[in-house]
């Protein structure tokens, strides 16, 4: 697999790349030195057509074959994903700038992942038989139809499989609209998927911003939508899809709680609130970027926390020995940068970081406020960059309640050495995706969702195929039917 940057041509349709250059141009741009590395152009009607109709007869080739030939396919593309780690992952490191020391071992094989769990479970897809004296009814797990996926610029690989593997398990068919920011690694699913078997059409890509998906979601051949995205753009999509009652799956952002108590392993905790806010340079949307740290142990938390962030190598995202690389464009620094400034303004101590590198590229250091309080700009909005507000709490119920009062409810988090405290803390968390003593884990086996405004529906695990499929019960009479006249 090569490592050029700039693809065969901008879509993926049909099994083979297709170019359209009538479409708006869009750069590609290496955020950890601020150039051009390729360019893409944006589906027109045109393509979006060709697409849709390639998808919806390869679905229907593909709903035809069994769960186990379907299975065989995405286990066979879960295989070559592996293969190719080290050129995705280089890949991927020039789409998002996340460090390669990153990118080699969570973005393509946790795309591997889902392609090989999804490909193991289509083929027990099964309906039930339920009986009902001398009648009986049987179920039929059926495919939804035509998908569209549209993804996120942090995780682009990782998004493409999350979403394209359940779908196909079930018997769908998918467009994949990657982010404009980040186009390149989804094309290497197409390619991939294509070449382990699946029929042509079947897994489609388009470039495009966001005209490109409103067209795909409106479009009355689609029947499921799956974003992976902001709030606002997911309140669009699930309108724009409930026009025609489309089923969607909303996975969208969050200002997730992690609450560490007096007796937790001061290591371990530090550990977590680091992966939960600088991994990917803070741009995750399930990151526990309000870490609420009890009183007696808040000090040493921010005296250890600062000495760890002295080991940050900032460098060539390429480099192995990089572990912390710049955010994805100069539009989401700004927005950091100001977030930052707003929590100077209002109060909070900025205890490290926070420094805009002066160099090519959008580079800014990790950056820790404390004195941080609930009613702080930092602490209600989502920012997406890597930036931690610690707050202090004193008892358990008060940081319960603290912790929930937000509109957002994708992840929360709790480190202490009393395993009964974590269970019931967790238990009162309005979060789809919790953790005790860990962070930021997703293995494809476990649910993935937020509650409340951070999304509808759930990725990853079995939870993913009723995402993916309809259910259809068929009442079978063994007798004579009696009607009143």
């Amino acid at each position: 697999m090569s490592y050029d940057t700039q693809p065969k041509a901008s879509h993926f349709i049909d099994g083979h790349y297709v170019e359209d250059t009538a479409g708006a141009p869009i750069d590609v741009v290496y955020p950890a030195t601020g150039a051009v590395i390729a360019r893409v152009h944006a589906a027109t009607p045109a393509i979006l057509d060709r697409a849709i109709e390639s998808g919806v007869r390869a679905q229907k080739i593909w709903s035809g074959m069994s769960g186990t030939e379907r299975g065989r396919v995405l286990r066979r593309a879960a295989d070559l994903m592996r293969e190719r780690n080290h050129a995705l992952s280089v890949l991927e490191t020039f789409d998002t700038g996340k460090p390669y020391q990153e990118t080699s071992v969570v973005d393509a094989t946790s795309g591997a992942d889902a392609l090989e769990y999804f490909g193991g479970l289509a083929g027990s897809l099964t309906g039930e038989h339920i009986q009902l004296g001398e009648d009986w009814v049987y179920t039929r797990r059926e495919p939804l139809g035509l998908c569209v996926g549209i993804g996120a610029w942090n995780y682009p690989t990782q998004i493409a499989c999350w979403k394209g593997a359940p779908a196909l398990a079930c018997g769908n068919a998918m467009i994949f609209k990657p982010s404009e920011t980040t186009p390149l690694c989804a094309l290497k699913v197409a390619e991939i998927l294509h070449e382990a078997g699946a029929p042509a059409g079947l897994y489609n890509v388009v470039q495009g911003l966001g005209e490109v998906g409103a067209s795909l979601v409106n479009d009355p051949r689609v029947d499921k939508v799956s974003l992976t995205g902001s709030v606002p753009t997911g309140k669009k999509v699930y309108a724009a899809a409930a026009q025609n009652m489309k089923h969607v799956t909303m996975e969208l952002g969050g200002k997730s709680p992690l609450i560490i108590f007096d007796d937790a392993d001061l290591e371990d905790a530090v550990g977590g609130a680091i992966l939960g806010n600088f991994y990917s340079s803070g741009q995750v949307c399930s990151n526990g970027t309000r870490v609420f740290v009890q009183d007696g142990l808040r000090a040493a938390f921010v005296a250890r926390l600062k000495e760890r962030l002295e080991q940050v190598v900032l460098g060539d995202p390429q480099d192995p020995e990089t572990n912390f690389g710049p955010l994805v464009s100069a539009r989401q620094m700004d927005i950091v940068k100001g977030y930052i400034s707003k929590g100077i303004e209002e109060g909070a101590r900025l205890v490290c970081g926070g420094e805009a590198l002066t160099q090519d590229g959008f580079w800014l250091t990790p950056a820790v406020f404390d004195g941080v309080t609930d009613d702080m700009t930092i602490a209600r909005e989502e920012i997406f960059g890597p930036v931690m507000s610690v707050l202090s709490f004193t008892d358990e119920q008060e940081v319960i309640e603290r912790a929930n009062d937000t509109e957002f409810g994708l992840s929360a988090g709790v480190f202490t050495r009393d395993l009964a405290r974590a269970h019931r803390v967790v238990a009162q968390m309005q979060a789809g995706t919790c953790f005790i003593n860990s962070y930021n884990d997703a293995p494809v086996e476990a649910p993935f969702g937020g509650m409340k405004m951070s999304g509808i529906g759930r990725e990853n695990s079995k939870e993913a195929i009723g995402h993916y499929s309809q259910v259809k019960s068929v009442y079978v009479r063994m007798g004579r039917v009696e009607a009143p006249f």
